[in-house]
C-alpha cells in the first residue's frame, strides 16, 4: 500500500543537531553586546544624542566632500558626481543651531 512519495531531500534535523547548529552559529558570529563600540555611555540623554548626531552628520558631509574632492573631473558630472554635491551643498548650520528643549522643566 503506498502513503504517496517518498522524500527526496534531507531527512529533519533532529532537537540536538538543531541545537548544535545553533551553538556553532553563535561561535561564528556571537550576538551584538550591550556596550557601544565607542565605548560610550550606555545611556544617553536626547541631548547628548542630537549633539552627537548633529556631530556625526558635519563629519560625514565632510568625508563627503573630501571624495568629491579626489573625484576625477569627468565623474563629476555622474550621478555619483551629483549625488555628493547635494550632500555638501545641505545646510547643516540651522541644524547646529538648533538647541533641543531638556524637558521636565530644565529648559
Amino acid at each position: 500500500m503506498s502513503r504517496g512519495r517518498k522524500p527526496q531531500g534531507r531527512p529533519a534535523l533532529t532537537d540536538a543537531e538543531r541545537q548544535a547548529r545553533y551553538r556553532a552559529r553563535l561561535v561564528v558570529a556571537p550576538p551584538p553586546s550591550i556596550h557601544r563600540p565607542d565605548g560610550s555611555a550606555l545611556h544617553r540623554t536626547r541631548l547628548q544624542r542630537w549633539h552627537a548626531a548633529v556631530a556625526e552628520l558635519l563629519a560625514l558631509q565632510a568625508a563627503y566632500a573630501a571624495w568629491f574632492d579626489a573625484l576625477p573631473e569627468p565623474l563629476r558630472d555622474g550621478a555619483t558626481g551629483e549625488a555628493l554635491q547635494a550632500i555638501i551643498d545641505l545646510d547643516l548650520d540651522e541644524l547646529i543651531a538648533i538647541e533641543p528643549p531638556r524637558g521636565y522643566g530644565r529648559d
